[in-house]
């Protein structure tokens, strides 16, 4: 089943696919795979409980931008904390493979890792901060690093 995050505008899909570069990418297994129609300027890490523990390395884009292409029935999510973001992963080889963010609902960090005939290398990578988040969970664990508030 091929599914966008959420469905584009027809017109403004097809005018984003003759501007932009677009790459294929998938889980370890290749069970399930995505394509992604954008510009990929900057890679970011983030020093969150989870992504440092993933290794993450991820490019921001547009919802719009990203397409499941197949196995989305064998995507995974984990959610924690607030449960604005969903981590999704291979229920098969549970390779992570995009999330939706936290901070930009309308935005997926994407593993590049994930993408076909992409150099990590060829672009800039920026740390961003995500030990300082609050943390909202009543039963948040100690490993969960951030300002806590009631929830």
């Amino acid at each position: 089943m091929r599914r966008t995050f959420p469905l584009a505008n027809a017109r403004d899909e097809q005018q984003r696919e003759i501007n932009m570069p677009s790459y294929r990418g998938a889980c370890h297994c290749g069970a399930v795979t995505f394509s992604l129609v954008s510009d990929i300027t900057e890679l970011t890490t983030c020093d969150c409980s989870l992504c440092r523990q993933k290794n993450a390395l991820m490019t921001k884009v547009h919802e719009s931008a990203l397409t499941v292409l197949s196995g989305e029935e064998l995507l995974s999510v984990y959610e924690w904390n607030t449960h604005r973001a969903k981590h999704f992963f291979c229920s098969r080889c549970g390779i992570y493979t995009f999330h939706r963010k936290r901070a930009a609902p309308d935005h997926f960090g994407v593993n590049v890792f994930c993408l076909e005939d992409f150099d990590p290398a060829s672009v800039p990578v920026r740390a961003t901060e995500g030990i300082g988040m609050s943390v909202v969970d009543p039963n948040a664990r100690a490993q969960w690093p951030g300002p806590r508030e009631v929830g």
